[in-house]
């Protein structure tokens, strides 16, 4: 197990009613923007409970932020906030808009002409609007970490930036706020959570035993509460297992001391950026042909997951890698996820390119640095077979 720092200052408040919280969290006499996405905090009652608790405050909203946010609306929030001379920002959603407030968090104060080099040029956070949250869909993790993910519609990137200074001072997550999810965001929340586990754990051993450990009860878990909660959506007790279980797949704490992946992520973000898909659809997609691809190079942690999480202990070494595959295949087909780019309408000749991109941006990806151009490019063509 590699040395690590562990850093997290977020205070979660969790359960019902937990909205009211909010009255102690923001300082007295802060100017207040509350950041939202589509509207949908105005039909479950979220905003009144928010707005009830924010009395006092002087308040200005921005809403519109969409679920992979773009550069092109933030940047207008930035500007209304360093017009109102904001100091507090709130964001009520899901992880896509409290990632956009990330970024005006950190746009706001930014010294230089173009804040995108913050993404682009990975020019470090120097200061950040102090922020809170009130979760309204678990998937992403983004209220326990400093990082965020932002699209720009004019080059068709989605990149990633973080710093120490984007965690959120606080986290209120009420399950009760998600009873109202359709059964697709349901789903692509237990997708998001079951890869950032997997990026974190399926890469080679590590001496890291409790790590690992922790990583699969997270996995088994929601592989329990995943079927359950979309057969019966109005469960708190099903919603509240999978609000937790996101926020403890990507909090830290399961990657410390432990190599990464990532690589799944990274080529997802370009078929979002290319072709809009849903961020859990592109990680469905591409995560099985990558496990494939890379079979070799993980193979004792794979055989470790077959055996631990699919119960699968008999066969060759190839057999069982294959079937833990195909099995977590299974299961994001079950949860009503597609797995192949075909599904999408997206051909064979539509994500050519891809794997020079990404190499050109970022070098070569995975725990290991081995995945480039050619091995991308390999990847995405699995995915339309």
């Amino acid at each position: 197990m590699k040395n690590f720092t562990y850093y997290n200052p977020v205070r979660v408040y969790f359960g019902k009613g937990t909205i009211a919280r909010l009255k102690e969290s923001i300082p007295a006499g802060a100017r207040v923007m509350m950041t939202w996405g589509g509207g949908s905090i105005r039909q479950n009652g979220v905003y009144e409970q928010v707005a009830s608790a924010l009395k006092g405050h002087p308040v200005a909203e921005f809403g519109g932020i969409e679920p992979n946010p773009r550069f092109e609306t933030l940047m207008r929030a930035v500007t209304a906030a360093r017009s109102e001379k904001i100091d507090f920002l709130l964001s009520v959603g899901g992880g896509s808009v409290l990632d956009g407030t990330k970024f005006i968090a950190a746009a706001v104060p930014f010294p230089g002409p173009e804040p995108w080099d913050l993404l682009s040029k990975h020019t470090p956070v120097r200061a950040a609007l102090p922020l809170g949250c009130v979760l309204t869909l678990p998937a992403t993790g983004s209220e326990m970490n400093g990082t965020a993910v932002i699209s720009r519609e004019a080059t068709r990137e989605k990149l990633a930036f973080g710093s120490p200074l984007l965690f959120p001072r606080f986290s209120v997550l009420d399950p009760e706020s998600t009873l109202s999810l359709p059964p697709r965001q349901t789903a692509n929340g237990v997708v998001d959570a079951f890869v950032h586990v997997l990026e974190q754990y399926l890469t080679y051993p590590a001496a890291a035993p409790l790590q690992d450990r922790q990583a699969e009860a997270i996995l088994l878990t929601l592989i329990e509460c995943g079927p359950r909660l979309l057969a019966s959506p109005d469960s708190y007790d099903e919603r509240a297992t999978l609000m937790w279980c996101a926020t403890q797949a990507l909090n830290g704490l399961i990657g410390c001391g432990v190599p990464q992946d990532w690589a799944t992520h990274a080529i997802g973000h370009e078929l979002t950026a290319a072709y809009g898909l849903d961020h859990a659809q592109t990680l469905a997609v591409v995560l099985p042909a990558l496990l494939r691809h890379q079979r070799q190079q993980k193979g004792e942690k794979l055989l470790q997951y077959s055996e631990r999480i699919w119960g699968i202990s008999s066969g060759s070494e190839e057999q069982r890698m294959e079937e833990a595959i195909a099995q977590t295949e299974a299961f994001f087909r079950s949860l009503g996820v597609r797995t192949r780019l075909a599904e999408y309408d997206i051909p064979a000749e539509g994500v050519r390119g891809i794997g020079a991109r990404i190499e050109t941006r970022d070098g070569k990806i995975g725990e290991r640095r081995d995945i480039g151009a050619e091995q991308i490019d390999a990847i995405l063509q699995a995915c339309t077979k």
